[in-house]
């Protein structure tokens, strides 16, 4: 008796688990990239000024020709713009 109620405590466990990733993925946040926020060595992609033609590669934090992915609404909060 006591292994049946284990059995299905792990398969709701389970169900619950599998509903939360499904409800996560239905509701992914649209990102925008947001330029003056990344720190040297952590931009998303190519300068916009074309020092640099990959992620990872500024050399300066806060570079206004860098950019980060953020989520849509929070780039202001972060100091940044939004690129266009």
């Amino acid at each position: 008796m006591k292994q049946e109620i284990a059995r299905q405590a792990v398969i709701a466990a389970a169900l619950a688990g599998l509903t939360f990733v499904a409800h996560q993925t239905a509701h992914a946040e649209k990102k925008v990239q947001c330029y003056g926020i990344a720190k040297a060595g952590q931009n998303d992609c190519a300068s916009k000024t074309g020092v640099h033609g990959c992620a990872g590669e500024s050399k300066v934090d806060y570079d206004k020709g860098d950019f980060k992915n953020v989520p849509e609404g929070t780039c202001k909060k972060l100091g940044g713009t939004v690129g266009t």
